[in-house]
């Protein structure tokens, strides 16, 4: 079980949750009892493409409750991933270790942000929630990264190094980039340089061919560190490029130059 007790509960207001399961049990009405009493909104609703459509508008994190037939609902569980990735939302996984492990072919673990195996302990999910809320409330303030890249482990690493001093929103593809910057604008795109399908050059053109998108700033992530491979990346002209090879300390350093040179900037226009 992953679980993050680094804040007391404190009073919610009408905080809206979207539990996600087919059928009530014992453990749900639980849990939603136990929501309701911390002050949250609980909104059951079906695996379902449709039914989550109709209720995940309003909902500030959701939680998916497994039963053990979600291989036989994939296109609700990727749509459920296009929502947490598109909306950046909150998600929270219950159920037993088969059944986790099954649902991650569908839903990457880095868009996952906290997992319980049953039985699931009603009182550390709900400091989870209150832990998760007040985390979404102070990213809100920080600036905003759109994170790009097809492998999933290195995602998952940057993300959890980024999230000490950003807001994060992961997506895996090209074509996933586009859909989330035609509703959002990231302060910086961190940009995978070779990715399958839609290259990260192929990316930053599409990204400066469009009007309203051209000026947002990408930072293109690269394996290559010789001199001809830097030089064919900077070629294109991006804000930067950024190692993959890098240590922690090293690309949170990366990332904080060029927010400190976009404000030097600003202020020295």
């Amino acid at each position: 079980m992953k679980s993050n007790l680094c804040t007391e509960r404190g009073k919610h207001v009408a905080k809206k949750i979207l539990l996600i399961s087919d059928g009530k049990s014992l453990i749900i009405n639980a849990i939603i009892r136990n929501m309701e009493k911390n002050g949250y909104e609980a909104e059951l609703c079906r695996l379902d493409v449709t039914e989550i459509d109709k209720c995940q508008q309003d909902a500030d994190i959701y939680i998916l409750y497994l039963n053990g037939d979600e291989d036989q609902k994939a296109d609700a569980l990727i749509f459920l991933k296009d929502l947490c990735t598109e909306k950046a939302k909150l998600l929270i996984i219950l159920g037993n270790p088969v059944d986790i492990e099954s649902v991650e072919e569908y839903i990457p673990k880095a868009l996952v942000s906290a997992v319980f195996e049953r039985p699931v302990q009603v009182e550390a999910l709900m400091d989870e929630l209150a832990y998760l809320e007040d985390v979404n409330a102070s990213q809100a303030r920080l600036k905003h990264i759109l994170l790009v890249d097809d492998d999933e482990t290195f995602l998952k690493t940057i993300k959890d190094w980024l999230t000490r001093q950003y807001r994060v929103t992961i997506v895996t593809s090209g074509a996933q980039v586009m859909m989330y910057v035609a509703e959002n604008r990231p302060d910086l795109i961190l940009l995978d340089y070779e990715m399958p399908v839609t290259s990260g050059p192929k990316v930053l053109e599409m990204l400066r061919s469009e009007r309203k998108l051209a000026d947002i700033p990408v930072i293109f992530l690269t394996g290559k560190g010789d001199r001809e491979s830097v030089m064919q990346v900077l070629s294109l002209k991006p804000e930067g490029y950024i190692l993959k090879s890098l240590d922690c300390e090293k690309l949170l350093a990366a990332v904080a130059a060029f927010f400190d040179k976009q404000i030097y900037s600003k202020l020295h226009k």
